[in-house]
């Protein structure tokens, strides 16, 4: 080979590798802001669930089954379903929407309808419950789903989990943790938090699930098109399907629950507030993919995991500074998880890097 060739070729490859490298820089940011998103949203959501129709609500107007359950899939169905109808108008604006209804017959929409029905009724629903029940507690819990996540995509798709990631991986759930014990009481031991917990766990590994199959869905199908698919069919699945189901089991009938979704999408008090967490949530999650997609599901997810530090954040900002909720300060712990979930994220960043360098 002439020294002109090797020149190019040299070059090729430095081009090459600096297009990789602000690929993932950029997936980077994007894994990044899903999180700060997301705090974004559960504050949103917290406080919608306590405004308006919702004070008649938890104030003693529903007791029992209701009042645990199918409140909190309620409140997670008027946010997915103020989700979906944004992302349906961006679609239309974007011109998308033709692409929507053509993706759904394709092998990725079917992915992407699974992740929804996964995430959605499933992980959303547990999530508000788990809120509702056990307070800032379970955050951490819930951030296993970076964890969880990481190891079905190394799994299922084969997706590089080196000994580094998993150190930032651990360092990550660390930070989280210590961010959570701020919620924990000095009162002892509340029975009720147990089912807080349990409904942590199940979100986590809900999204750990949607995280690593919705990324790669998000590598085959364009991104506004594969949320408005995630929203539309989680606000369908919580609004109609999983409410109905938990009126039933609750002895309250059928329509119950969606009457409740109705009257809750009506409320003028509290309905404004779940319309900006369903945009910060139609965001988050179209950035969680997309992140999940560029990085891989341990850096992307690991990156998500910053709204363990983000949702406490927002919270304090909307519930506690705005509205005036007395609980929502954050202590010194807090802090420090965050620097702690810093160093964690600039680990697993640095460890995905390496990896993938081997790899080329």
């Amino acid at each position: 080979m002439s020294e002109s060739s090797m020149a190019v070729s040299a070059g090729a490859l430095e081009a090459k590798q600096a297009q990789e490298k602000a690929y993932r820089k950029k997936g980077l940011f994007i894994a990044l802001m899903s999180g700060f998103l997301y705090g974004g949203y559960t504050a949103f959501m917290t406080q919608g669930m306590a405004t308006g129709i919702w004070e008649t609500w938890y104030g003693g107007a529903i007791t029992g089954f209701a009042l645990t359950y199918t409140l909190s899939a309620i409140g997670a169905a008027t946010n997915d379903i103020c989700s979906a109808v944004y992302t349906l108008i961006q679609a239309a604006v974007l011109g998308r929407l033709g692409d929507f209804f053509r993706t759904l017959k394709t092998k990725p929409g079917r992915i992407l309808i699974t992740v929804a029905l996964i995430g959605g009724p499933l992980a959303s629903t547990a999530y508000a419950l788990a809120l509702q029940t056990a307070g800032s507690i379970i955050v951490p819990i819930a951030s296993l789903n970076a964890a969880l996540g990481a190891i079905i995509g190394r799994i299922i798709y084969k997706q590089v989990l080196s000994k580094g990631m998993v150190l930032g991986i651990v360092i990550c759930l660390a930070a989280a943790t210590l961010i959570g014990s701020t919620g924990m009481s000095l009162d002892g031991f509340d029975p009720v938090m147990l089912i807080g917990f349990i409904a942590a766990f199940v979100c986590a590994l809900g999204w750990g699930i949607g995280g690593a199959m919705g990324g790669y869905a998000c590598s085959m199908v364009d991104t506004e098109v594969a949320i408005t698919i995630r929203q539309v069919t989680s606000g369908i699945g919580n609004g109609i399907v999983l409410v109905s189901i938990l009126s039933l089991i609750g002895g309250d009938g059928i329509g119950t629950g969606i009457s409740m979704v109705g009257q809750a999408l009506t409320d003028m008090p509290s309905i404004w507030l779940f319309l900006i967490g369903g945009i910060f949530a139609s965001w988050s999650f179209k950035y969680w993919y997309k992140g999940a997609a560029m990085c891989g599901a341990a850096l992307g997810m690991g990156c998500n995991g910053t709204y363990a530090f983000w949702g406490p954040v927002w919270c304090f900002v909307i519930c506690g500074l705005v509205f005036g909720v007395d609980g929502y300060a954050i202590p010194w712990q807090g802090w420090v998880g965050a620097i702690v979930m810093v160093i964690g994220i600039f680990v697993l960043a640095i460890s995905q890097q390496r990896a993938t360098a081997k790899e080329a």
